[in-house]
């Protein structure tokens, strides 16, 4: 997969990550509160070296019922200690106390009325230990953790999505051209989401490159870059925040809303800087909308047919709660933050790296 580009030009920053259930944490936050009453049994359940398929068959086999009987809000790293909620009906209570596993605890439990579905989380908190870190390269990490505070990052897809190899995705290219046939229904739809997230993030790494564009140069250096009309490139460079918006764009009301068409650029730009909004990119697909103006002229050149339902995701997002904290005489540097569900912790490092990152056996 390409380098994605990222907003700032900062020289690369080497640090040693390796995702372990000792460096890296992530806890699920709830998309609501649990009543403590109704037919279903919510667990709040810690893993470490499962993915979340593997930890719903270990717990389907000890209940002996099906995996789908068992509700949860979104899959987890398998490299990584992580909490999460599931959810089994009532009956299944004592079956449950008596469960007992070296990878998995159950540390917590609370009826409900609804089971857990897919999407029902608010966001996910991270804690990533980074290693042989140097005090220059932490103190521009601090910096760096300061422009995101206030302006937020990119919403690619991780390198997570890609595979190990990171280069699923031409799978589902040959998928989609006919080239090759997969039989197993689940394992040839998750190939080409990642065919998707592919087109998605060679789209936002070229609305990023505009972004530098124009927060680099003169009104009068873009025009000769951009035949978009000089009217409409004053607007553009008039922005409030980096993410430049584009005539015709489709943004959503923040951190969740309705999506609408972008119209005054500037305007629209203040409510992004006040994270009242944010723009969308497409995943590809069947029965979704589309930019217009100048911003489709964009989208258009990531638009390809895709047996698949198509929607629409976040270009730009707000990490919260960001902590970060460097303990010298071990050159560690701690990071705590919270990111909305759907985005990759790894994309943050990344933006701090200034290069791509990958994991380390």
């Amino acid at each position: 997969m390409p380098d994605r580009l990222y907003p700032l030009s900062h020289a690369p920053i080497d640090f040693h990550f390796r995702q372990t259930p000792s460096d890296f944490v992530v806890t699920e936050i709830p998309l609501y509160d649990f009543s403590g009453e109704g037919e279903h049994l919510i667990l709040k359940v810690r893993k470490k070296d499962l993915t979340t398929w593997q930890m719903i068959e270990i717990l389907s086999s000890h209940l002996g019922i099906r995996s789908r009987e068992i509700g949860y809000a979104g899959l987890k790293d398998r490299n990584a200690m992580t909490l999460q909620y599931l959810s089994v009906h009532r009956k299944y209570e004592q079956a449950v106390e008596n469960f007992s596993h070296d990878k998995i605890k159950i540390v917590e439990r609370h009826l409900h009325n609804n089971k857990i579905r897919i999407g029902h989380l608010k966001g996910n908190r991270f804690f990533i230990r980074l290693k042989k870190v140097n005090r220059t390269d932490a103190r521009k990490i601090d910096s760096l953790l300061e422009w995101i505070g206030a302006n937020g990052l990119p919403n690619y897809f991780g390198y997570q999505r890609f595979g190990r190899d990171g280069d699923n995705y031409k799978t589902a290219k040959e998928i989609i051209e006919g080239k090759r046939k997969i039989r197993e229904r689940k394992k040839r739809d998750f190939l080409i989401s990642a065919y998707q997230s592919h087109l998605f993030n060679l789209w936002l790494s070229k609305r990023i490159e505009i972004s530098r564009l124009f927060d680099a140069l003169s009104v009068k250096e873009l025009k000769e870059v951009y035949v978009w009309g000089n009217e409409v490139i004053k607007q553009i460079k008039k922005e409030a925040h980096f993410f430049r918006l584009l005539p015709g764009d489709l943004a959503n009301h923040y951190p969740h809303g309705k999506l609408f068409g972008v119209e005054d650029v500037v305007e629209e730009s203040k409510r992004m800087k006040e994270r009242r909004i944010s723009p969308t990119g497409l995943l590809c697909g069947e029965k979704t909308k589309h930019a217009a103006d100048i911003a489709w002229i964009v989208e258009k050149e990531y638009v390809e047919a895709v047996p698949a339902r198509g929607s629409r995701r976040y270009a730009w997002i707000w990490p919260e709660e960001i902590e970060g904290e460097y303990k010298e005489q071990v050159a560690h540097y701690e990071l705590h933050f919270t990111l909305p569900k759907g985005s990759y912790a790894t994309v943050l490092l990344e933006m701090i790296a200034n290069r791509p990152i990958r994991i380390e056996e």
